[in-house]
């Protein structure tokens, strides 16, 4: 990478064959040989995410930042207790696919484009998974965003980005305009209680 240090080098996957403590005292090695200044993991659950803080403090490694899946169509971060359990401990949450593998653009309601994640990958996000229910969904979302007076990725980052307890979002863009176009969530008005509302009740409407 042609660079001294890293901010935050992470463990992204745990490995259930390796002592967590093992997985833990490689981060904290990486952090004190200065290689790294802060140690990170990814797609840690809650009780994973406790056991590799409590190892982490005992070293005095400064950790700071889980990185999770997590959008309005994917809430499991909430579901299985990560979210409230990084807040109550000082712990920050980096979002990974805050658009669903694109689900949460216009990309989608008109067909499947043949330059497409679908078409062009594959792996994590399939034709099967636009279903009628869905593509409902991403069509009422996107009205809500033009009510906003914003774009449906615009609405559906600052979604992600509504409350301290996310500290940022990986966007994931494939072209140079949608970067420009996602950093204009800086600019959204904050949510109404009615705007949420209306996005728990698209989001339910469509399980």
């Amino acid at each position: 990478m042609k660079l001294d240090y890293v901010d935050i080098f992470y463990h992204h996957r745990r490995d259930p064959k390796t002592p967590m403590e093992e997985s833990m005292m490689a981060l904290d090695q990486a952090v004190k040989s200065g290689k790294a200044l802060y140690a990170g993991i990814s797609n840690y659950d809650k009780e994973s995410t406790a056991e590799a803080a409590a190892i982490l403090r005992e070293l005095k490694c400064p950790f700071v930042i889980n990185q999770r899946r997590y959008s309005i169509f994917d809430r499991t971060i909430e579901e299985d207790g990560v979210k409230s359990y990084a807040a109550e401990n000082g712990i920050g949450i980096i979002a990974f696919s805050p658009l669903a593998q694109g689900m949460l653009t216009t990309k989608y309601l008109h067909g499947i484009p043949a330059d497409s994640r679908i078409r062009t990958d594959g792996r994590f996000l399939k034709e099967s998974d636009i279903t009628e229910s869905r593509l409902q969904q991403i069509k009422e979302l996107n009205e809500l965003a033009a009510e906003r007076g914003e774009s449906l990725p615009q609405m559906a980052l600052a979604w992600n980005l509504k409350d301290s307890d996310v500290t940022s979002v990986i966007i994931g863009a494939s072209k140079p305009e949608q970067i420009v176009e996602n950093c204009k969530v800086l600019e959204s008005e904050p949510f109404t209680g009615e705007h949420l509302q209306r996005i728990e009740g698209i989001c339910r409407g469509g399980r």
